[in-house]
């Protein structure tokens, strides 16, 4: 990918991956330029998003950016707090994290996942006005939806390691077991 070509792909806007009655709605903050020019979520080879899904037992091996359809099988879903690309998340204002907020729980009501897993707590905090969230399950709904706040798969994330995401995922998983029923269970 040229330098060129991530440039071209600033502002655009990555389809979601989404169907109604998932388990598992998966926002991330915006995407990435690297997202943006590919097309496929969490495109950014220093984005440890599909290592991290799959050593938490989402997913029995670990999905290609070009294999996000698959998740569908899964029950889980991708969407963004800020639909357009960025380079650097903090080149979105409060303003724009609010807005992305009230598009998503409009798409939450209408998808109706069990659960929104919003990974990056800071952007959640931003879009839901929630400024004492932590990582883990949260206390209120979003259109019905769970809602889990889980770090940020970013590589410039350093707080975090895939082993230790890997667990705050795994987490969730299990919660996300416990509310499916077996019949729904992929």
């Amino acid at each position: 990918m040229t330098p060129e070509e991530l440039l071209a792909a600033r502002d655009r806007v990555v389809p979601d991956v989404v169907a109604g009655g998932l388990r598992v709605l998966f926002c991330g903050i915006n995407p990435s330029l690297m997202t943006a020019a590919t097309g496929h979520h969490f495109a950014h080879p220093g984005n440890r998003f599909w290592p991290v899904l799959h050593r938490s037992g989402f997913t029995a091996r670990q999905l290609k950016p070009s294999e996000q359809n698959q998740l569908l099988e899964h029950g889980l879903g991708i969407t963004n707090v800020v639909a357009r690309a960025t380079a650097r998340a903090d080149e979105l204002d409060a303003e724009e994290f609010r807005k992305g907020g009230r598009v998503l729980a409009a798409k939450v009501e209408q998808l109706s996942p069990l659960w929104l897993a919003v990974v990056g707590v800071t952007a959640y905090r931003t879009a839901f006005g929630d400024r004492r969230a932590q990582i883990g399950p949260q206390e209120r709904t979003i259109g019905g939806a769970r809602v889990w706040a889980l770090p940020n798969p970013s590589g410039l994330n350093a707080h975090w390691t895939v082993s230790t995401m890997a667990e705050e995922y795994a987490r969730l998983s299990a919660a996300v077991d416990e509310s499916t029923p077996r019949q729904t269970r992929a």
